[in-house]
């Protein structure tokens, strides 16, 4: 036996950048922190302790429920101000698995739905059998990191896809297969499978606001029709006066009042932009913190309210006098319902 065959060759392999290795070490960990960041971020926590369950805000639930325990995809369409993020994230957390997240976005790509190459995997093999010559052998690969859709199609995750309109159509054609075929396809450079077999708990829950909203993009024919669309509209007033207590601690008795002035200004039309809801549980935050009755005597509550109610009027030169008219028009509307 040669000495060759007796003597197997010192192989030292390790993981390291073209840097050092302390700076190569300092570089993952970084790396590692981000992505458990990312991770957190993801998950979406349980439905908020303090969601309000009328009988109206029930109906909407269980049928949703029902869509979803079929497979049907659910939409929530809706006007700004009608709940349907909170909606959204309470029914997805009613299945009992983990909510991913995802906002749409302008600059939202397909790749940062489904993943792609980051960063790169250095192995270096030193080769010192020798003791006079070393062989160095250097490989780089690049590593594959998946990203939201793809962990909750693997995972059997709830996905919620809050205002999904606002990403580009491009970057959501990749759903189609995700929820026709239930088949998720992955770029060509991504790891041994270039396909992902939905795993079968996989839900999806989409939110929307209507066309004509500021950067709002029209959804493809193909991805719609692939939804069970529920339209939503403004809450029934024990609803609403149910929400806003319940946000601000404040007394039911006095958040009716508040909730029946936006409502009423609502009703009105004398403005740019709609009064919602979240105008009355701002108005009702401020009154619980700073223990404001709604008073139209109270100078200190009337301040409030034309601050969180006049905003919804465009502030323009042309406007001046429109404006005016406006205030007056709020200031008997709160003697009407706070007097």
């Amino acid at each position: 036996m040669t000495n060759a065959q007796k003597t197997k060759p010192v192989v030292n392999e390790q993981e390291r950048s073209r840097f050092d290795r302390k700076q190569f070490q300092e570089k993952q960990e970084f790396e590692r922190k981000l992505l458990n960041l990312d991770e957190r971020a993801a998950v979406a926590s349980p439905a908020r302790p303090d969601f309000v369950q009328t009988p109206a805000v029930q109906e909407i639930m269980n049928r949703a429920l029902g869509y979803l325990e079929a497979g049907l995809p659910v939409h929530f369409r809706g006007p700004a101000g009608t709940g349907k993020t909170t909606l959204a994230l309470h029914v997805a957390a009613q299945r009992g698995r983990p909510v991913m997240l995802i906002a749409g976005d302008e600059d939202l790509r397909t790749a940062d739905m489904v993943g792609g190459q980051f960063g790169y995997r250095y192995k270096r093999v030193m080769d010192n059998f020798i003791h006079s010559v070393k062989k160095l052998e250097e490989d780089a690969v690049q590593r594959w990191t998946d990203s939201r859709l793809t962990t909750a199609c693997r995972e059997g995750l709830v996905l919620v896809y809050d205002e999904f309109t606002r990403s580009r159509p491009e970057a959501n054609n990749v759903l189609l297969g995700v929820l026709e075929e239930h088949v998720l396809v992955l770029p060509t450079q991504a790891r041994k499978d270039q396909y992902l077999k939905v795993h079968p708990e996989f839900r999806a829950i989409f939110t929307s606001n209507p066309q004509e909203y500021a950067g709002v993009h029209e959804a493809q024919d193909a991805l719609s029709d692939r939804l069970l669309t529920m339209d939503l509209d403004y809450y029934e007033r024990d609803t609403e006066v149910a929400i806003a207590a319940s946000r601000s601690s404040l007394p039911e008795k006095q958040a009716g009042r508040i909730v029946d002035l936006v409502r009423a200004f609502r009703a009105s039309g004398e403005y740019d932009q709609t009064p919602t809801l979240r105008g009355s549980v701002m108005i009702c935050q401020v009154c619980a913190t700073q223990k404001l009755a709604p008073n139209a005597n109270d100078p200190a509550f009337v301040a409030v309210c034309l601050d969180v109610l006049e905003s919804k009027m465009a502030f323009t030169v042309k406007a001046k006098e429109r404006r005016l008219e406006q205030r007056k028009m709020l200031l008997s509307l709160i003697k009407h319902h706070c007097g």
